[in-house]
């Protein structure tokens, strides 16, 4: 997979700038990274960015991060500071920059949204965690690298008789506008992010 720094720089500022500083610390921007990188792979069959990612103790780490912070920081495109959080040191992140988002394409910048949304805004913990760890993540040792197939692994795989069906109802709305020549349209990111996330949970 080719790694691109510009553009994970880019993802990093846009994610920083969209994201309430309370709600995103370290752990968070590794998990808007993955979901953006490996659900990105699952709709096109390519990430995003490239980054190569490990099973840590705190969830699935991009080994890229932290050299990318260190580079935005001294080129004074972002401020990193040690908060208190009950207790306990985390890192906040304030953009001093406008993100490149002529890096992205419209896709890319929409999953990376809908990522941001889905980590920093509308779960705690617990179901963010649930949804990185599947049956690659299980057999997996801390410090492996989580290949981008793995991804495939937050689909159920057990296919009920309804599935099937509903399956056999979309084949025949596909091959109807085909038949007839008319151009097919795509499933959104939006949904496409929030039936795989939901059949990871289960």
């Amino acid at each position: 997979m080719q790694f691109d720094r510009r553009k994970l720089k880019a993802v990093i500022l846009h994610t920083c700038a969209k994201c309430e500083q309370s709600r995103l610390g370290a752990v968070k921007l590794h998990k808007v990274l993955y979901f953006s990188d490996m659900l990105h792979y699952a709709h096109v069959g390519a990430p995003m960015m490239g980054c190569t990612y490990r099973k840590r103790a705190f969830g699935p780490a991009c080994d890229q991060l932290l050299p990318a912070l260190r580079e935005l920081h001294k080129e004074g495109a972002i401020e990193i500071r040690d908060v208190d959080y009950f207790g306990f040191s985390r890192k906040e992140y304030l953009p001093l920059i406008r993100p490149e988002l002529d890096r992205l394409c419209e896709n890319e910048l929409a999953v990376v949204n809908e990522m941001v949304e889905f980590v920093c805004c509308n779960n705690t913990a617990k179901p963010i965690s649930d949804s990185s760890h599947n049956r690659a993540w299980d057999m997996a040792e801390l410090g492996d690298v989580l290949p981008y197939h793995s991804v495939f692994h937050l689909f159920p795989t057990q296919v009920s008789q309804e599935a099937f069906d509903s399956a056999a109802d979309e084949v025949a709305h596909i091959e109807d506008p085909r038949s007839r020549g008319e151009a097919m349209g795509g499933e959104s990111f939006r949904a496409f992010r929030s039936r795989v996330l939901e059949t990871g949970k289960q």
